[in-house]
């Protein structure tokens, strides 16, 4: 797939939340794109009282869940793999499962987390036995080889070391990556894929200043103010913690406008009804402005839809090899 994107991401919502810009992006180029979900996100909370009976439940929450998955996928204009239905190399299952329960049948579960301060998250309590953090790293990351290697994208996007915001899925999930591009670079799984070694790898970034300037405006935009659940809703301190994403020691590097594909972005958004609350466009937005809407997960605090997406390169992955479509620009 010449000029294609992969995405990886941990749960379903993710891949809006945190890059669907990007993928929008690449879709709308007529370009492929490809996300890789690791979990189906059954430990997640659920917003609408009318689906609440779901929260709990991990089968009929994973099953509803994938449903929401695939009409964000659709909205954005890009396909989807479910790493756990992604088959074992060959070496790998001739070599022998990596620790009990391991093996081609096995399913990555949502590990859960537990708040450790103002927007950090941490270890859950509880680790189910298929959790994904106690996936063996080499065994997950051969599964996403393979994806590298049928799909042979030009650039590859996950979260950064921090995972966000240290959700533990999130960080497994980049350490996947990481391993999985040299995998795939090496070839050699004993299948007729030839090894593929990507142009580019991107890290989710967000410049620190311009994320504090947009949780300030959120509080003077129309949007926010005529949302009908404003009064439950929680805005931002500008002058609080600031998330992994916002590490201000490297600079951004790849932007992507968000306007242009705004519609695909929010349709999105929509899909994930379960995850996702309380979503604003303001379409009347001054040229100065940061943010282009609001959107609230199910702790109630409001985040802003950014005017531009961005990123940085992971170390020793910038190649100017890659192919960058209308509205993904390289800045640094």
């Amino acid at each position: 797939m010449t000029g294609g994107l992969l995405a990886v991401h941990a749960h379903p919502d993710d891949e809006t939340l945190a890059t669907g810009a990007l993928i929008a992006s690449w879709a709308a180029a007529g370009l492929p794109a490809t996300v890789v979900t690791c979990t189906r996100g059954e430990r997640g909370e659920v917003i609408p009282p009318e689906l609440a009976h779901l929260e709990g439940d991990s089968l009929r929450l994973a099953a509803h869940r994938e449903a929401e998955l695939d009409g964000a996928l659709e909205a954005l204009g890009a396909d989807g793999v479910l790493l756990d239905r992604v088959p074992l190399p060959a070496e790998v299952l001739r070599g022998g499962s990596p620790q009990r329960g391991a093996g081609p049948t096995r399913r990555y579960a949502d590990s859960g987390m537990a708040w450790t301060g103002a927007g950090q998250a941490g270890t859950a309590a509880y680790l189910g036995p298929d959790a994904f953090v106690g996936v063996p790293l080499d065994e997950a990351a051969a599964r996403l080889a393979v994806v590298i290697r049928e799909r042979r994208p030009d650039v590859v996007v996950t979260y950064e070391p921090g995972g966000g915001y240290g959700h533990p899925d999130h960080i497994r999930a980049h350490a996947v990556t990481m391993r999985a591009l040299q995998l795939a670079a090496a070839g050699g799984d004993g299948s007729r894929l030839g090894p593929h070694a990507v142009a580019a790898v991107l890290w989710t970034a967000i410049d620190a200043t311009t994320l504090r300037c947009a949780w300030r405006e959120l509080a003077t935009m129309r949007v926010v103010a005529d949302l009908p659940d404003r009064a439950v809703l929680v805005l931002p301190d500008p002058d609080g913690p600031l998330p992994s994403v916002a590490a201000s020691e490297t600079p951004v590097a790849v932007q992507v406008e968000v306007a242009p594909v705004l519609d695909r972005v929010v349709g999105a958004l929509r899909a994930h009804r379960t995850q996702v609350q309380a979503i604003g466009v303001e379409r009347d937005v001054r040229a100065e402005a940061t943010i282009l809407g609001c959107y609230a997960l199910s702790n109630g605090v409001l985040a802003p839809v950014l005017r531009r997406e961005s990123y940085r390169f992971a170390p020793g992955w910038a190649d100017d090899r890659a192919c960058w479509p209308a509205g993904v620009t390289r800045v640094a």
